[in-house]
């Protein structure tokens, strides 16, 4: 057992907003490196808000797992974005290394909010050119 391992709690009050970022969501971290927390993963939480998009990107070499917290999300990938599922509150994503992709909030009225797990301790978010599915 190790002596120096301790248990971290992270409040929302506490989340890091200088994580890395694509256009038209917000991340928040809670589980990382800059919080002082020594982790192979990464952890934290994702938020559209009503009638806003993504733009397109992948997360390198990093899986993904996030589950859906509140609201509704469309996520779209493939050559041309051509692939599409709907989550909603309860339902668990897994986006693959180098997927690109993009999530859709297609509500008028309420925001969407995942809890994301990483498989690296630092975000990897290669946003893309908005051309990229032209």
């Amino acid at each position: 057992m190790n002596s120096s391992a301790a248990i971290h709690i992270v409040s929302p009050d506490e989340f890091d907003r200088g994580t890395a970022q694509t256009p038209g969501s917000e991340r928040r971290a809670a589980i990382t490196p800059a919080l002082g927390i020594a982790s192979a993963m990464w952890g934290g939480v994702f938020e559209v808000e009503p009638g806003k998009r993504t733009g397109i990107h992948h997360h390198g070499e990093q899986e993904t797992i996030a589950y859906v917290l509140s609201g509704i999300c469309e996520v779209r990938w493939g050559a041309k974005g051509e692939s599409v599922a709907r989550a909603k509150a309860g339902d668990f994503i897994h986006v693959p290394a180098f997927l690109p992709h993009r999530e859709i909030n297609p509500s008028k009225l309420k925001p969407f909010r995942w809890i994301v797990v990483r498989s690296t301790a630092t975000p990897i978010v290669v946003n893309l050119p908005n051309d990229t599915w032209s």
